[in-house]
């Protein structure tokens, strides 16, 4: 009798463990899971490992390295950039990088939509913060400069969360010494950027686009603008870049035919290669209301979803994630908001990835069928 109860016991904590209890062990993956993302020490942090509310941050919960030295091994390398000191408006965006790492607790690593694991087709790692003076916006810019140019050089993708808008014109700066050519920009944002010095300051967070343009940074008929929207402090605010052949779609266009402004996007995308920059000012302040300058009658989180997942098959050189001001959104949903962009990016490119090589015959033995993409 006493070892029958020994026998249901021992029975119960089994099933127990299988059902994921506390005295859960920490176990491999299963033998169908692994293969070359098991094999690699650039993944996010298993939920069975580590509780997602717990740890220390990370952007998507990926492993961090060392913030100076040699770059990592990885295909993309993810940045913090907390500067902000080129807003005229809302500081505070100088938070972002530590509010996306907090939000990324819920972060997954496959993709519905295009039906990819993100890690199974790229190593991606948190790079650390760039160390950045609040009181210089030039050297700061350098330091951006310095960073980018060497992810560039190690053959990686950099992505950097900021920090304001300010923050695309060092990651620019950085791209061009190392490839020695300007590249197209996709600038997903409400504002076009192009304005004129500020306060006797020509480098600011709304001249950036005008700036990487007069320095060769990006070329100026591969420029595409996707959500800009008024109001405008005169009807000249538009006139450099309508002038220099950006090509522009606007909030009203975007939101009345999606498709097309998508269908635009995909054309622009297979010119050549491109820098990606999303500034969350391009959403409706009721989804991302904690940025530096918010303007109603912006586009939905699942419209940016949407204009992100055409990106595959583009050749990005590196992309960026800014102007999220903690301090000014107290549920953190917009922090939420720049988490999606990071996986709908990387998401993008590792399907690129995947799509690239032939797909597995779903007749071979044992094979596993590619997912199909089922966004817009």
């Amino acid at each position: 009798m006493r070892d029958q109860n020994k026998a249901k016991k021992k029975r119960a904590s089994a099933s127990a463990r299988a059902r994921g209890h506390e005295d859960t062990p920490i176990l491999p993956p299963p033998p169908e899971r692994r293969g070359r993302a098991a094999k690699s020490r650039f993944q996010p942090v298993p939920p069975e490992r580590m509780p997602r509310f717990a740890g220390v941050p990370t952007f998507l919960r990926l492993p961090i390295t060392a913030e100076e030295g040699p770059v990592p091994k990885v295909d993309v390398l993810l940045c913090g950039v907390p500067l902000d000191a080129g807003t005229n408006f809302r500081a505070g965006a100088r938070f972002g990088p530590r509010a996306v790492r907090d939000a990324s607790a819920l972060s997954r690593r496959f993709s519905a939509a295009l039906g990819v694991d993100i890690y199974e087709e790229l190593e991606v790692a948190d790079g650390g913060d760039v160390a950045v003076t609040p009181h210089d916006i030039g050297q700061a810019l350098s330091s951006v400069a310095a960073r980018a140019e060497s992810i560039v050089r190690s053959g990686a993708v950099g992505g950097f969360i900021g920090g304001d808008q300010t923050v695309t014109l060092g990651v620019l700066r950085g791209i061009h010494r190392a490839k020695l050519r300007s590249v197209g920009l996709l600038h997903i944002d409400a504002h076009s950027n192009t304005c004129r010095s500020s306060w006797g300051q020509d480098v600011h967070h709304e001249s950036v686009i005008r700036n990487a343009v007069e320095e060769g940074l990006v070329r100026p008929d591969r420029v595409l603008q996707m959500g800009i929207r008024g109001p405008y402090s005169s009807a000249e605010d538009m006139d450099f870049a309508l002038s220099s052949g950006f090509e522009i779609v606007k909030i009203d266009d975007l939101r009345w035919d999606l498709h097309g402004a998508i269908s635009q996007l995909r054309r622009f995308v297979g010119q050549g290669s491109i820098y990606v920059s999303v500034d969350v000012c391009a959403l409706d302040p009721a989804f991302a209301p904690g940025v530096g300058t918010p303007s109603p009658g912006g586009m939905s989180i699942w419209e940016l979803q949407q204009i992100l997942r055409a990106l595959v098959g583009a050749e990005i050189v590196g992309f960026d994630l800014v102007e999220i001001a903690p301090p000014y959104d107290r549920t953190g949903v917009t922090a939420l908001a720049g988490v999606s962009t990071l996986q709908e990016i990387l998401a993008a490119l590792a399907d690129t990835r995947r799509s690239a090589r032939s797909a597995p015959s779903s007749r071979a033995p044992g094979s596993v069928r590619r997912g199909r993409r089922r966004s817009a």
